[in-house]
């Protein structure tokens, strides 16, 4: 067999490999971002909650992510690849959009951690230093300098004759090797995410000498448990594709070397789909190591929404009959207590 068919195997394998774990990846993505925002916009224990609120919005930016990704594998079904060697504003625009969304979920997660450690601190000037208003401003600020950023660096993607798309200024070539994946996305998130997952795991150590009500106490013990399980997912999928992206960066394999060409291509799907797997993990995660949560989760659909859909026929019951009993609308919200 000649080392064409070979790489030509590789490469229909690793098309093959993109296009299934992509629609894996976008199916149970989608689901578990969105009961991720039913929980935590409707329970009214987690609405005012500021950890909560990172990680709200961390599950938007994962969906945003995942009808992207999709729409990546829709290109490989159809074109056989990514159609980013098709078009140079295609080139440019994806890196523009999946850099915003990565930037987006990798600093929610630290935001998240970092809310975390203060609000559980022993001391009162400390917790009282982080408000929802402060993380309103945080995320808006954050996000912000995400799309600033990746259009600055997105454009500087262009397409060559041999390599295809890629950084075409030497300048955003080492700034992508030696400081955007290297720190901005890789070392700094995970020294930050980290190490106050540790800190917020001792505060919560702690936090059983404080005068607390129960609740409190409890939903603080819930988060921190889960913000430190969703670090230790953050860290383990996300350092192997940073490194290959440092690598790729700095030595690009051009087409005509088949073979190579084939493997790397294959290395970077199966990466990919690793890196993908951390915008689809976090409900599980919580699903997996919370038992509080799974009982939130229940709560949901049989409670809430039970309850409303008697509210909405006994509202229009009553008018035929004004003499009923309405049932309060928030009734199911004492409950949310005792989960």
């Amino acid at each position: 067999m000649s080392s064409s068919s070979i790489s030509d195997g590789i490469l229909k394998f690793a098309t093959q490999y993109s296009i299934y774990s992509g629609f894996i990846v976008f199916s149970f993505g989608v689901i578990g971002n969105v009961l991720n925002l039913v929980v935590f916009t409707q329970l009214k224990l987690f609405r005012t909650n500021r950890c909560t609120f990172y990680i709200t919005i961390e599950s938007i930016s994962n969906l945003i992510y995942q009808f992207f990704s999709i729409s990546l594998t829709m290109l490989i079904t159809i074109y056989g690849d990514d159609a980013t060697e098709r078009s140079s504003i295609w080139c440019k625009l994806r890196y523009i959009l999946g850099q915003t969304t990565v930037f987006t979920t990798f600093y929610m997660i630290c935001l998240s951690v970092v809310d975390q450690f203060f609000s559980t601190n022993h001391r009162f000037n400390l917790r009282q230093m982080c408000t929802l208003k402060l993380g309103r401003y945080a995320s808006f600020i954050c996000i912000c300098f995400a799309i600033i950023h990746s259009i600055a660096l997105g454009s500087s993607y262009d397409i060559q004759p041999i390599l295809g798309c890629v950084i075409s200024n030497y300048v955003w070539v080492k700034y992508s090797t030696f400081f955007f994946y290297p720190i901005l996305v890789g070392f700094l998130p995970i020294v930050i995410a980290s190490s106050f997952s540790v800190l917020a795991y001792r505060n919560v150590r702690r936090i059983v000498r404080r005068q607390l009500p129960i609740v409190r106490r409890k939903l603080e013990k819930q988060i921190t448990a889960m913000v430190l399980m969703r670090v230790i997912a953050f860290i383990c999928l996300t350092l192997p594709y940073n490194a290959y992206r440092i690598y790729a960066i700095n030595f690009p394999t051009p087409q005509s070397m088949r073979m190579a060409y084939a493997i790397g291509r294959l290395i970077q799907a199966i990466l990919l789909s690793i890196l993908t797997t951390n915008y689809i993990i976090n409900f599980y995660l919580f699903l997996i190591f919370s038992s509080r949560f799974r009982r939130q989760v229940k709560f949901i659909p049989v409670k809430i929404c039970w309850q409303r859909c008697k509210y909405w026929c006994r509202s229009i019951n009553n008018r035929v009959e004004p003499d009923n009993n309405i049932e309060p609308r928030n009734s199911q919200i004492d409950s949310e207590e005792n989960i």
